[in-house]
């Protein structure tokens, strides 16, 4: 659908404007036309918030409005019915809000006010989208997702909007969950775990949930009764997904306040943690290992022990003069050593890229599948590359490594 519209009606007058604005939103909730709200240039008494994005939400059998209020740290919902949605987004445009954008499926509306208080309205028509748009070519096939677009948490999510649409916003983010769910889905079936009955996961560092509740919905698909849990540290995004889970009904799955570092984790199948900070992966990994996951699913994140102790070996040391280098050998040097601190550990450990980096920045993974534990001299063998890649480097500690270490001999 074009951005531009092809004819355009201006309403300068406040008393004409707003209230014009308000209707046309009305009708487009009402018709079913309406595809989504941006309000912007906030005034008001919040210094963190940007703006918020409104998109259409099934609210308990009933079509009402999610609010997402984009803050500098963090990102908050609020869903309401459609009646006090429109209370809320009146009081906003006339109160904190300079700009407001509406957009429906024919329709391209912005309201702005100047700086002398005057209101604007611009409606522009939007030109037929499937008349300019070719045709798809006889060869096209929709892309095999791991995950049905139509599942009921994406839409709770905010990654597609009430009809089952990807919110282009979202792309990304629907892209690294299903790469995600692909590499679960392998894991399962090398770890032999696809014909299992129930399995217990945990989940460090959950976030907004999307790829806990991603979890949760492919163990149901293949007959596994699911006992998930999502770790997180924030107390909003704890509470925002277990409200979530229950607006949904889901069984099996929760979310609980919790530390990786302190966390009581025992008979855990599948152990997560993406984009755990810095040594927060290493204890997430140490925890794996502790309660006997079979699978263990790490996207590290922020290397930054390794890299103050690091001595450059004086052939590379004109290499790593330069900071990037340096960042870059000790992410490499860092999470060598995790896979090969799983491996002696008795796990089949692989570094590679989850998805690309024009997707995210942190684009690496570990996976790290229980196997029979090594022999001794197989344990000796990587005790010793170990310890040769430390002294290279003059690395003196390795977060896991000392973890796993006992302490009577540390």
């Amino acid at each position: 659908m074009p951005t531009r519209p092809v004819t355009a009606t201006l309403f300068p007058a406040e008393t004409t404007a707003v209230p014009r604005f308000l209707e046309l939103l009305q009708r487009s909730l009402a018709q079913g036309s309406f595809v989504k709200l941006a309000l912007g240039k906030y005034h008001g008494a919040d210094t963190t918030l940007q703006r918020v994005l409104v998109r259409t939400l099934a609210l308990r059998g009933t079509t009402g409005l999610s609010f997402v209020y984009r803050h500098t740290t963090k990102d908050l919902t609020r869903n309401l019915p459609a009646a006090e949605a429109l209370t809320a987004i009146a009081a906003a445009v006339q109160a904190d809000f300079d700009h407001a954008h509406l957009l429906t499926s024919s329709h391209d509306v912005q309201l702005a006010r100047s700086r002398k208080g005057v209101y604007t309205l611009r409606v522009g028509k939007l030109a037929d989208a499937a008349a300019q748009a070719p045709p798809p070519a006889p060869h096209d096939r929709p892309k095999h997702r791991q995950l049905d677009i139509t599942t009921p948490f994406l839409v709770e999510l905010g990654v597609t909007d009430a009809q089952h649409r990807l919110i282009p916003q979202m792309a990304r983010k629907w892209k690294q969950i299903n790469k995600f769910v692909e590499v679960l889905a392998h894991a399962l079936d090398d770890a032999g775990l696809a014909s299992a009955s129930a399995l217990r996961v945990l989940d460090f560092g959950s976030g907004k949930g999307y790829l806990t509740f991603a979890v949760h919905d492919h163990l149901q698909r293949r007959g596994i009764a699911p006992d998930v849990v999502g770790i997180e540290l924030r107390d909003d995004l704890v509470a925002l997904c277990n409200g979530a889970l229950q607006r949904l009904g889901l069984q099996g799955l929760r979310f609980e306040h919790g530390d990786v570092r302190s966390h009581a984790s025992a008979g855990v199948d599948i152990m997560i943690a993406l984009h755990a900070c810095d040594t927060a992966t290493d204890h997430a990994i140490h925890r794996g290992i502790a309660s006997g996951a079979s699978v263990i699913l790490c996207s590290p994140c922020c290397h930054k022990q390794l890299r103050p102790q690091m001595r450059s070996p004086k052939l590379l040391a004109p290499m790593l003069q330069h900071g990037i280098h340096l960042g870059q050998q000790a992410e490499m040097v860092t999470d060598g050593l995790r896979a090969l601190l799983l491996q002696r550990e008795g796990y089949d450990a692989q570094v590679f890229e989850f998805v690309a980096l024009e997707h995210t920045s942190k684009n690496k993974m570990i996976l790290a599948v229980k196997r029979a534990p090594p022999s001794a001299a197989q344990r000796a063998a990587l005790q010793v590359q170990i310890a040769e890649i430390k002294a290279f480097y003059g690395i003196e500690e390795q977060c896991l490594e000392t973890l796993l270490t006992p302490p009577s001999t540390r």
